[in-house]
């Protein structure tokens, strides 16, 4: 199954039940910023994600009931970071790893 592609403000799941949500995208880097549950914030690159979703290690989720609390990111400071005005689109680099 082909890994959908990140977007900002989508919440995910890891197998070991890890709550996230997509906070940034950059596609200078080829990488994705997320934000677990508890306010922890990692950073995987596209071809990460690629793999782990096509293993079963992430899966769609519903956002919490009350997330705002645990989250140090607002919505509004990943919120450009999608929109393909640097050099390097998220979208562009997604497609080219993705076909």
């Amino acid at each position: 199954m082909r890994p959908p592609q990140p977007s900002v403000g989508n919440w995910y799941r890891f197998t070991d039940g890890n709550l996230f949500e997509i906070v940034a995208l950059d596609g200078d880097d080829g990488t994705i910023e997320l934000q677990h549950f508890d306010g922890t914030v990692e950073e995987l690159d596209f071809e990460d994600w690629a793999a782990r979703w096509e293993d079963g290690e992430i899966e769609s989720a519903a956002a919490p009931e009350d997330w705002s609390g645990s989250v140090d990111v607002d919505a509004e400071d990943g919120a450009g970071d999608d929109d393909g005005a640097g050099t390097g689109s998220p979208d562009a680099a997604w497609r080219s790893l993705n076909g």
